[in-house]
């Protein structure tokens, strides 16, 4: 996997030295030796992880850090400071700024390297999901990038695998006060537990007694919804073999012993801050998909969705030798609707309708709002006679309760007229079909309304 690796230093032999090992990996490296100039390669996105020199003149890590994360258009940018510095004073420092990790000089190239794949991985996904919930301005909806940027990390749910009783109330005592916070001792049933109570990150000790640790984290990750669960690792030393296997079997963050507790609340305050980034461009993404195929007003498919779907649903349903069935239905008077009794309250009538529809259809039929009062219904695997009978369910439906308007302090009679066509063997035509359809309707509002009409 690789990536573009911004290296930020003011002394030329470093930047030569990290620009050697990543290059070996196959990294493509860009420099930059202050932070104005790193700052102008990041906005421009020419980079995917910026490893940052802490101490240089002018502007230092901590404020280039700062800018990058306070910024949406660079919040994303996964920062690794690398530093002489190594007390927790410093790194607390550091994370409370937004970085991502710490490299302590001199560099391990082990940790250097596994930690850049880390962070490659995880900014790759997040570039996916930018990518798309950038296109969802064009619909609308609100500034996605901005609203995850603005996330601050506080008040999650962190449930911690611990079986040293005295580590784990520590632990507990010093998140309490940011997060929610759950301890468990044994680990057998984690899976489970994630899946049905949740949670925004998991943080597990490497040294459980009679369990292997990377086998439960091996267990949870091949969950498909549990990938994207943040995952902190606490271990005795770096030197610890599993950390490094830990890290590339996607844990994101690890803690070496004794724990300093602010760096704790730091770093699970990043992790939390994450996946609720990543959340939040998911819901984006989620909201622009159903704009796209869903009427906002009544939730059901939209023309466009209805015709992206006419045409496949009766190539599938002629080519096994069965029938299809389309249904145009139309409410009579709808005008004098909004007229009367406010634009309000034929939107009530609309919502009432496609609720009563969504009732007297099957699950394989496609219930669409065609536009303005006017609905239509797919129906794969249908006879004429099975979908006239299905049309006079539905008008009955309509007829015989009153539609309450106006938060239910009155009720509305209302009907509507249906226009049934059906598509058989030889028939491969979605717009002749509709026109079948739509031609039936209008005889039915012709004879009088409030009746089924089958196409001739």
């Amino acid at each position: 996997m690789t990536a573009r690796i911004l290296i930020v230093d003011d002394v030329f032999a470093n930047i030569r030295l990290l620009e050697a090992r990543l290059t070996a990996e196959y990294f493509t490296v860009v420099t930059a030796m202050n932070g104005p100039q790193a700052l102008d390669i990041c906005e421009r996105g020419e980079c995917d992880v910026v490893l940052l020199d802490v101490m240089m003149p002018g502007m230092d890590g901590f404020e280039v850090c700062q800018r990058l994360k306070s910024a949406p258009a660079t919040a994303h940018l996964p920062v690794v400071m690398v530093t002489a510095l190594d007390s927790p004073a410093d790194r607390l420092r550091g994370l409370q700024a937004g970085a991502d990790d710490f490299l302590t000089k001199p560099i391990n190239e082990v940790a250097l390297l596994t930690r850049v794949r880390s962070l490659v991985r995880l900014k790759h996904l997040t570039d996916e999901l930018r990518a798309r919930a950038a296109n969802s301005q064009t619909l609308g909806l609100p500034d996605p990038l901005a609203i995850a940027a603005a996330e601050d990390g506080r008040n999650g749910r962190i449930l911690i695998v611990e079986d040293r009783a005295n580590a784990a109330d520590r632990m507990k005592v010093a998140l309490a006060q940011h997060h929610v916070v759950d301890c468990i001792d044994d680990p057998t049933d984690l899976v489970n537990r994630l899946l049905t109570e949740g949670c925004d990150c998991l943080v597990m000790s490497l040294g459980l007694q009679n369990v292997d640790a990377l086998r439960i984290v091996s267990q949870v990750r091949s969950h498909d919804k549990l990938r994207n669960l943040p995952i902190l690792v606490l271990a005795e030393t770096t030197d610890d073999a599993r950390v490094l296997r830990a890290l590339d079997m996607g844990v994101n963050d690890y803690l070496i012993r004794p724990i300093d507790r602010n760096e704790l609340v730091a770093r699970l305050s990043t992790q939390v801050r994450k996946k609720r980034y990543q959340e939040r461009l998911r819901e984006n993404l989620q909201a622009s998909m159903e704009l796209a195929i869903l009427d906002p007003l009544t939730k059901l498919h939209n023309r466009r969705y209805f015709h992206t779907h006419l045409a496949s649903l009766m190539n599938d349903t002629v080519a096994r030798g069965a029938a299809i069935s389309l249904l145009v239905i139309d409410m009579d008077h709808f005008k004098r609707i909004n007229d009367e009794h406010g634009h309000d309250s034929g939107d009530d009538v609309l919502r009432e309708c496609a609720e009563r529809l969504r009732k007297v259809v099957r699950g394989i039929d496609i219930v669409a709002r065609f536009g303005g009062e006017e609905f239509v219904i797919v129906m794969p695997d249908t006879e004429t006679f099975a979908a006239s009978r299905v049309a006079e369910r539905i008008r009955q439906s309509i007829e015989k309760t009153p539609f309450p308007i106006q938060k239910g302090q009155k009720g509305l009679e209302v009907t509507v007229s249906i226009g049934v066509a059906t598509a058989g063997e030889g028939f491969n035509s979605p717009d002749r079909l509709f026109k079948m359809a739509d031609e039936a309707l209008y005889e039915a509002k012709r004879a009088g309304r409030n009746q089924v009409k089958l196409a001739a």
